[in-house]
């Protein structure tokens, strides 16, 4: 059988720059979880939460980080 170029799903890579931004759900739960308890765990904001949780560890991950060490270079 002919290869036809296109990659399985099994080949397929994700994109680097998503899973630098994105975290992941259980990164996402802590977050919203911490969130829950300094409003001092009232119930009803669940939605809410997730979603500031979500958004802050995208923003923080999105963010460039510091400067970078000095480059070395042969002499």
């Amino acid at each position: 059988m002919p290869k036809t170029g296109t990659p399985s799903s099994a080949t397929a890579k994700k994109p680097r720059a998503a899973a630098k931004t994105a975290p992941t759900r259980e990164e996402i739960a802590l977050r919203a979880y911490q969130i829950y308890q300094e409003r001092g765990g009232t119930p009803g904001q669940e939605l809410e939460d997730w979603t500031r949780a979500e958004r802050e560890l995208t923003e923080k991950r999105s963010k460039p980080r510091g400067k970078m060490g000095p480059k070395l270079v042969a002499a």
